[in-house]
C-alpha cells in the first residue's frame, strides 16, 4: 500500500485500524475478511466503512483491486507491479516478483491498444492442499 499522508479522507479510527491491517498484508484479504478482524476492535462499525475505505484507497491508488477470486474481491496493498499464484483449492494467493517479457509481437493486431502493464495469474495447488490429499 502506498505509505501515504495525504490519502483524502477524515482519518477515524476505525479507517486507521483498516489502514494499519492493510500496510504490510500479503493474504490479499477481502472486504469481508478485513471486516471481521476489524470489528472485533470497533463492534459498532459498519461493513460500509470498509468497503468505501476500500474504495476511497483503491480510486485513490493505495491498493489494487483482485478479480482473480470468483467467489469475492480481494485486495492488495502491495501497488508494485507483480504476478500471482493462487490455490485451486483453498484459493490462497501468493505475490510472485518475477518479471516477464510479455510484449506483443509488432506484427500482432493490438486495435489501437497502447499497452501499459501486464498481470499473469499462475494456478496450482498449495502445500498445505496437497498434504490434506494424501
Amino acid at each position: 500500500m502506498k505509505n501515504d499522508n495525504n490519502i483524502g479522507f477524515k482519518l477515524t479510527p476505525q479507517r486507521l485500524a483498516i489502514l494499519s491491517y492493510l500496510d504490510g498484508n500479503k493474504d490479499h484479504p477481502s472486504a469481508e475478511d478485513i471486516y471481521n478482524v476489524i470489528s472485533r476492535v470497533f463492534p459498532t462499525m459498519s461493513f460500509a466503512t470498509v468497503y468505501n475505505t476500500l474504495d476511497s484507497l483503491k480510486k485513490r491508488g493505495g491498493i489494487t483491486e483482485l478479480t482473480i477470486d470468483p467467489d469475492k474481491k480481494r485486495f492488495d496493498p502491495n501497488t508494485e507491479p507483480h504476478h500471482h499464484l493462487i490455490c485451486v483449492r483453498c484459493r490462497r494467493i501468493v505475490d510472485v516478483h518475477i518479471g516477464f517479457d510479455l510484449s506483443l509481437p509488432a506484427l500482432h493486431n493490438t486495435e489501437g491498444f497502447e499497452i501499459t502493464g501486464n498481470h499473469i495469474e499462475f494456478y496450482g495447488v498449495c502445500r498445505e492442499c496437497k498434504k490434506s490429499s494424501g
